[in-house]
């Protein structure tokens, strides 16, 4: 408990800071009086429409990423698992590409996610993806280092196929999408925030009643077994949750890495668990990414910076550490 409150307040004093920092610069105090609906006109229009939706994005969309990280190490027993190095990310980006240069699902000649489009094809590209690492991870065994390169070859291969989509796409989707898989919050509005925050929701919904079953999946199948819980079902449902949530997030925010990764281990280090706990891996998957698009938006004052590019500048770093610790372990 006093880690969570810990991490709300951080996200509290940085959103306001968030909020605050731009063309247009308004004092903390300023920021919070708009919010509670004083301030002038201008600020009110700075601060509500423009910089609150792009603030709440970062929010949610981390917890979301974060929350799939926890679940994926957990269900995999394996401190290296997350949604975008085991090609989730990559499979779901395919997707969305494939919505905007092709048009599929109605994808085209709408800017933004103002159709499903995106979001659904998004899904069906993360959930291939997953099924194929599933598989090679069955018939090989998934401990070690063999799911991050079995992730490594499945991304290469969605990879290629989103290079060739866009090699064959006019110009102007060629544009879009590119824009779109830098990874980046600029541009978005209060659409990707609600596709987000029902997609969140409603992964907690899921995630609720087999809970109890993820924390046996941590001691191995056999004692999960034992302790009564359905594996495939559990499995298959969590499983669903992680690739629902990396998915219709990929589709709002574009491949942002590593906050799956990096959130639920600081989690756990921080809370002192064995296991990454849902809910703080997900305050501290808000509180990574608004801090990395705060920093993208000022670390060069006249260039904003992908918030893609600020998190794998954090993240390789760290997925080195985990691998020369996974190569040294016994």
């Amino acid at each position: 408990m006093v880690v969570i409150a810990a991490v709300i307040v951080s996200i509290a004093l940085l959103a306001v800071v968030s909020l605050g920092v731009g063309e247009y610069p308004i004092s903390p105090g300023r920021v919070v009086a708009t919010l509670l609906g004083g301030g002038d006109p201008r600020e009110a229009l700075v601060v509500r429409r423009l910089r609150l939706p792009r603030t709440s994005l970062a929010l949610v969309a981390g917890a979301a990423l974060a929350v799939a990280g926890a679940v994926t190490q957990t269900m995999a027993r394996n401190a290296l698992a997350s949604p975008d190095l085991l090609g989730v990310t990559a499979g779901a980006g395919a997707g969305a590409v494939a919505a905007i240069v092709l048009g599929g699902a109605g994808g085209e000649a709408i800017e933004g996610l103002l159709s499903l489009g995106t979001p659904v094809s998004a899904l069906a590209g993360g959930l291939l993806a997953a099924a194929v690492v599933g598989v090679l991870l069955r018939a090989g065994g998934g401990r070690g280092l063999r799911p991050v390169l079995l992730g490594v070859a499945v991304s290469a291969f969605f990879s290629s196929l989103t290079s060739w989509m866009l090699i064959e796409a006019s110009l102007d989707d060629v544009e879009r999408a590119t824009a779109w898989l830098t990874g980046s919050l600029s541009g978005r509005g209060w659409t990707e925030v609600l596709i987000v925050s029902i997609t969140l929701a409603a992964a907690s919904a899921i995630l609720v009643p087999v809970a109890r079953g993820l924390a046996a999946l941590q001691l191995g199948p056999d004692m999960a077994r034992a302790l009564g819980t359905p594996i495939p079902l559990t499995i298959g449902t969590l499983l669903g949750a992680s690739v629902l949530l990396t998915s219709i997030t990929v589709s709002a925010v574009g491949p942002i890495g590593f906050v799956a990764l990096v959130a639920p281990h600081l989690a756990s280090l921080a809370s002192r668990a064995p296991r990454p706990p849902l809910i703080v891996s997900g305050l501290f998957g808000a509180l990574i990414l608004l801090a990395s698009d705060l920093a993208a938006r000022t670390v060069i004052p006249t260039f904003t910076v992908p918030t893609g590019a600020v998190t794998a500048l954090v993240g390789a770093p760290f997925l080195v550490w985990l691998l020369v610790r996974s190569t040294g372990t016994p």
